[in-house]
């Protein structure tokens, strides 16, 4: 493989601030009820309360889809259960800081090195247990190569007007007087 199977979507879920860089160097670990597999298309499919982690990043669905190509890029896409949602958490960089979210539907393109999330797709920054930023839609993409993102209302990746609007709320900083800690 070119790169490790989530190792881009290991920064790219943290958005704009980096996942912990250490995860970069941790094994790949997945655990689900089982797997099968076919040498003949690249390609292995895990189902039954799937878990992924690598360093602190942990993340949870239905089942997953790993593929490889002739070039060795990996395209992964995770599914969460009817009814369920894929869910996802990792450390940032610096102090407690996390990031977490979930959607119906996580696909990762090594070659391209963009993910995105489909349906009812929920972002959160939080600094220990404090949820600093949230953001709402149906279709988020985020570029690891040029670190651009967008959130749109549509899960089809086309703004649609009628559809529930994109939402974003950023709490306002925690500022400590001068001379406390």
């Amino acid at each position: 493989m070119k790169t490790p199977i989530l190792a881009c979507l290991l920064t790219a879920l943290a958005l704009p601030a980096l996942a912990e860089k250490a995860d970069a160097n941790k094994p790949i670990e997945i655990d689900a009820n089982a797997y099968k597999g076919n040498a003949l298309t690249q390609g292995v499919e895990y189902t039954g309360n799937v878990e992924l982690t690598r360093g602190t990043l942990k993340v949870r669905a239905g089942r997953a889809v790993v593929k490889e190509d002739e070039q060795g890029y990996t395209y992964i896409t995770l599914f969460a259960d009817p009814g369920k949602l894929v869910s996802f958490r990792q450390k940032r960089d610096g102090g407690d800081l996390w990031m977490e979210g979930e959607a119906e539907r996580i696909e990762y393109d090594d070659k391209s090195e963009v993910v995105k999330f489909f349906s009812r797709v929920k972002l959160r920054q939080l600094e220990g247990t404090r949820v600093t930023q949230e953001s709402t839609g149906e279709h988020f993409t985020y570029s690891n190569r040029t670190e651009a993102f967008s959130m749109i209302n549509d899960a089809s990746g086309t703004t649609r007007e009628g559809q529930p609007r994109v939402r974003t709320v950023s709490q306002p900083k925690v500022i400590k007087p001068a001379g406390k800690q």
